[in-house]
């Protein structure tokens, strides 16, 4: 009696599973020896404490995701869009305020709160793809769903405002655009047309405009909007090639803002010098390569899409965070995948991450159905037939 058929075991693909696992432990490491100065006395300081609670359950959330086949991912793209959109809607309504800029959410009844940018930047990756898997790329339709699918959460990110955010959403869309196909031409354009935008909103936020002037001329303006770069220069400096020793770093004693988050990576310098740094960005190259060779290996459309989209969501916020300690890139607020201190990011992260190791698990998971005529959507679910040969007679 046939009982159905069985879900293989899945195998985790190595490359994928020892960056992240490298760069998972060097964040517990990195965020205790950035937040013991916080502890006041105590043997484990709280923002340690909860980053393991952080770091378990994002553990339970990769075997989740893992569990849980593609298409169900695929149904799931544009309620999941939905949801991003009315967090953020609720975000600029009862979201906390702070410096001039609501991006957090209060969860009632909880002593933590939501960050809606990190939902919605997944939700949109997710629905982006499942939208550009089924149509034809050169129909000038498919670019302008993908590019309302990222317009509508990338404008309530500005409302905030949330400029970095709302900039890296416009990225991450952009490459799975290109991904997909979408010819050259029409991407120009839409550069263009990208960059005449955020040089006007530039000059017309204050907040905005301080972070380029302090991106330019950091030393100039040390004691204002180069502030932090400058910091982050000194913690490399005082690094060198080895470090000063782990936990000896000084520019985590409040000279280095948000050391235990966005600049995580400049403490790294100091204590663990340039090699310290080299393990990390080796790691998130690693991790990119695997990612990719995941996405060669998966046998649907829609699987080869999201496994090149969920390694872009865990590389690419890396690799600006990287260009802002170093001064590559302007401010812009974002943390160290896997590395920094917080749980929406690690959360979020977990998903990205177990989706791409179901990829790689079940290449053959999800048929995405064809677009096309009656014609080609049969021949394209039924195999073709030989026709049988007659024998000869005697």
């Amino acid at each position: 009696m046939n009982r159905g058929k069985r879900e293989r075991p899945a195998l985790l693909d190595g490359g994928v599973v020892s960056a992240t696992a490298l760069l998972a432990g060097f964040g517990v490491v990195m965020v205790y020896s950035t937040t013991a100065p916080l502890a006041m006395g105590s043997t484990l300081p709280p923002h340690f404490v909860r980053h393991m609670v952080a770091v378990t359950g994002s553990v339970a959330l990769v075997a989740i995701a893992l569990r849980l086949p593609l298409g169900f991912w695929q149904r799931l793209a544009l309620p999941l869009w939905g949801l991003g959109v009315a967090l953020l809607t609720a975000t600029l309504v009862v979201g906390i305020e702070a410096n001039g800029a609501r991006r957090w959410l209060p969860l009632p009844g909880l002593p933590a709160s939501l960050q809606a940018a990190e939902i919605s930047r997944f939700a949109t990756v997710l629905a982006v793809t499942a939208m550009l898997a089924r149509a034809n790329p050169d129909d000038g339709r498919a670019l302008l769903r993908a590019l309302l699918l990222a317009t509508v959460p990338a404008g309530l990110l500005l409302l905030q405002p949330d400029f970095g955010s709302a900039a890296l959403l416009a990225l991450l869309v952009g490459m799975l655009v290109f991904t997909a196909g979408v010819p050259l031409r029409r991407l120009f354009v839409i550069g263009v047309v990208g960059a005449a935008l955020v040089a006007c909103y530039s000059a017309a936020r204050p907040y905005a405009l301080a972070r380029w002037k302090g991106f330019i001329a950091p030393w100039q303006n040390a004691q204002a909007e180069g502030f932090q770069l400058v910091q982050s220069f000194v913690a490399f400096g005082r690094g060198g090639t080895l470090g000063v020793g782990l936990g000896d770093g000084r520019q985590k004693l409040s000279y280095l803002p948000e050391a235990h988050t966005d600049f995580i990576l400049s403490v790294v310098a100091e204590e663990l010098g340039l090699v310290g740094v080299l393990v990390v960005l080796g790691a998130f190259a690693a991790l990119a390569l695997a990612g990719l060779r995941v996405a060669r290996r998966a046998e649907d459309p829609f699987a080869q899409l999201l496994a090149f989209g969920m390694t872009a969501f865990l590389v690419v916020p890396a690799a600006v965070n990287s260009g802002v300690v170093m001064g590559l890139l302007p401010t812009t607020g974002f943390s160290l995948p896997f590395v920094s201190f917080g749980s929406n990011s690690l959360a979020v992260c977990a998903l990205a991450l177990g989706v791409l190791l179901r990829i790689a698990a079940h290449p053959e998971d999800c048929r995405t159905p064809v677009r096309g005529t009656r014609t080609e959507r049969r021949s394209a679910r039924s195999p073709r037939r030989t026709p049988r040969r007659r024998r000869a007679r005697p």
